[in-house]
């Protein structure tokens, strides 16, 4: 479950702030770029040529979302009320987005486990780092240097989103579809 809650902090920590959190960037083994002296001063100098069309942080959030509507409808799910179905409907259409969405997420991100061990056994911890381990459970002031492995966690390793079209607004995630008759 805390997959999920990780995708959904990640997803609007991107889509509020226009940048991935930093607890979120290392749970994902992410870092920041420096900015290099060459950088900074080419940042101060005007520009000559007109600018390339700026992509925002957000944008690659807003992309991944955009293809968990068209590969799973996934924001449709989300959207509607499903008070009225019964939980034998819900499991089967959970069934079948299940599988699309993991089939849409495997196609753009290469994901491997933040420890790669048996859950339910005895694990030391590769990191004091919060945002790699998280102890849970009855948890001592000092964090122990290990303990029973209940979630292996998740890293992306790769992420290889196509490319926005310059036309392309990124906040629609599904165009309206209008029937012509």
């Amino acid at each position: 479950m805390s997959r999920i809650v990780l995708a959904f902090r990640c997803f609007f920590s991107i889509l509020l702030r226009g940048r991935l959190a930093d607890t979120a960037a290392a749970a994902l083994g992410l870092s920041r770029r420096a900015a290099s002296a060459g950088q900074s001063a080419a940042s101060k100098a005007p520009a000559a040529a007109p600018a390339a069309p700026t992509v925002k942080t957000s944008d690659g959030a807003l992309q991944i979302l955009g293809i968990l509507q068209r590969d799973a409808r996934l924001i449709d799910f989300l959207m509607e009320d499903i008070t009225a179905y019964s939980d034998d409907q819900v499991g089967a259409a959970v069934r079948e987005l299940h599988g699309q969405s993991r089939d849409a997420i495997a196609r753009y991100v290469s994901l491997q486990p933040v420890i790669d061990g048996v859950e339910g056994t005895f694990t030391q911890a590769p990191s004091k780092d919060p945002n790699v381990v998280k102890f849970i459970g009855n948890v001592p002031a000092k964090p122990p240097s290990g303990g029973i492995l209940r979630h292996k966690g998740w890293r992306a390793v790769k992420v290889d989103l196509p490319t926005l079209g310059a036309k392309q607004d990124a906040a629609v995630l599904a165009p309206a579809e209008i029937e012509i008759e």
